[in-house]
């Protein structure tokens, strides 16, 4: 009788036993079905915080090692979900990679049946970045704004105050065109950067002769070239064609070139220069002024960056031309290389891609 029970009971054991692993099967089999569906990174925990489960974004993301999750944050998170009626969530900064890159996450956990917890881990680095530059353009765009409106409204005051002063009068108002102009310059700029970041080109687009292209922008920095007494020579190789927005790319052009004669010594050359290379049309210019140190090259295409501020204040330079130049490069499916040494001059080169000639 007693191995009778034994028996019973031994049984009794494996018969929960197999349903216990059945039952773990079954919420394996769901919980690989809820991760898999998962776009972005997704972890299934049981109650020790070993990984059941890990969706490829989530091992990409280098979330788990070892069946384990390598960040502390993640972790104090989910203990958080075992004890809460609800979901938790948090913004979480972690460090990825050998390099130790810092990435912005929204990271939400909750109780998943009564010993799993599912962590599901979103990448808000690109969002973060740019909400980042959102704020820091307003700020700068409020900083350049406010230089030549506070002066406008000083010269106005002082005007009137020297009415008895003709030449006083001259001075004056002779400065307050400048900063107007300045003004202009700024207004002008920030409406052709807003229009070649969000432009798309799409079949809005024409056949453009470089050369002729060329031809325009160096026209268009004539005076200024006189003025500062800059000799401009360009050497264009003929039928050289790219499909793409003239105004938007004579801009461009007219802009390096610009830099190069602003940026150079009175009484020097820019050259401009156009050929094909490989299917690629590049035009560079180039010039022998005071160069660009290394150390400021990467930035040279942010907004408002200027490598030598007091030059583009007297020359009334916005700092926002070489990110046109840029975004202008990057909408026609091209690109911008610099080569600089300082007391030596600066080469920018714009690259596109030629037009397709198939019929």
């Amino acid at each position: 009788m007693r191995e009778k029970r034994c028996r019973v009971g031994f049984i009794a054991a494996r018969r929960v036993a197999k349903e216990v692993e059945s039952e773990f099967q079954a919420f394996q089999t769901v919980a690989s079905q809820v991760v898999d569906v998962i776009a972005t990174a997704g972890v299934v925990l049981d109650q020790f915080n070993n990984v059941v489960r890990a969706s490829p974004g989530a091992v990409q993301f280098g979330l788990v090692q070892n069946r384990r999750l390598i960040h502390a944050a993640l972790v104090k998170l989910v203990d958080r979900a075992r004890i809460s009626s609800g979901a938790v969530k948090e913004d979480v900064v972690l460090e990825t990679g050998l390099r130790r890159d810092q990435v912005w996450v929204d990271a939400r956990a909750a109780r998943f049946g009564e010993n799993y917890v599912m962590l599901i881990v979103e990448d808000r680095t690109e969002s973060k970045k740019l909400e980042d530059t959102r704020r820091d353009f307003v700020a700068n765009v409020s900083h350049e704004l406010k230089t030549p409106i506070g002066a406008i409204g000083l010269l106005a005051e002082a005007i009137v105050g020297a009415a008895d002063d003709p030449q006083m009068v001259q001075k004056f108002a002779g400065s307050m065109q400048k900063e107007s102009q300045r003004l202009a310059n700024l207004v002008q700029e920030l409406i052709q950067l807003s229009k070649v970041q969000g432009a798309k080109l799409g079949e809005n687009t024409v056949s453009i002769d470089l050369a002729a292209a060329i031809t325009d922008a160096v026209e268009r920095n004539h005076l200024l070239a006189e003025q500062r007494n800059i000799k401009v020579v360009s050497a264009a190789e003929p039928g050289v064609k790219i499909r793409g927005d003239y105004e938007m790319l004579t801009t461009a052009i007219r802009n390096l070139i610009e830099n190069a004669i602003v940026y150079s010594n009175p009484g020097s050359q820019v050259g401009v220069g156009l050929r094909e290379v490989e299917g690629i049309a590049e035009i560079a210019i180039t010039d022998s002024g005071i160069g660009i140190p290394e150390s400021e090259q990467e930035r040279i295409f942010e907004r408002f960056y200027r490598v030598d501020p007091s030059r583009s204040r007297e020359t009334g330079g916005t700092g926002l031309g070489l990110s046109i130049v840029k975004h202008t490069a990057l909408n026609h499916g091209g690109e911008v290389r610099l080569f600089s040494k300082v007391g030596i001059g600066s080469t920018f080169t714009f690259r596109v891609p030629i037009e397709n000639q198939e019929s």
